[in-house]
């Protein structure tokens, strides 16, 4: 194997994050699920597929190639700037504490 070209790590790595990327695009509504075929948005979900991208940074840390850490670095800017769009378009269900529901006099 050449210096260039990926070992087989690298690549069983980059299909990891790859599969945990496409859930959260998925989970965020922005690709179709593949069981359903419908875009669905699933926010809880996606949240913890983001956070376990970022626990795959940072325990990665100084182990990864240049490639792989801009890769992954990439994806999660992509996903947090998309999460926080649909969290604010994300119609509201929560419901006013006591002192914000009572009327002022």
């Amino acid at each position: 194997m050449t210096d260039n070209q990926p070992d087989r790590q690298q690549i069983l790595f980059l299909s990891l994050v790859q599969s945990l990327v496409s859930s959260a695009w998925i989970q965020l509504g922005k690709m179709k699920n593949p069981g359903t075929g419908a875009a669905e948005i699933k926010l809880e979900e996606a949240s913890i597929t983001i956070d376990m991208l970022e626990m795959l940074l940072n325990k990665t840390k100084g182990n990864l190639a240049d490639d792989e850490k801009r890769f992954l670095e990439r994806a999660l800017s992509d996903l947090k700037m998309n999460f926080v769009e649909a969290k604010l378009k994300a119609p509201t269900t929560e419901k006013p504490t006591g002192d914000q529901s009572k009327s002022q006099t």
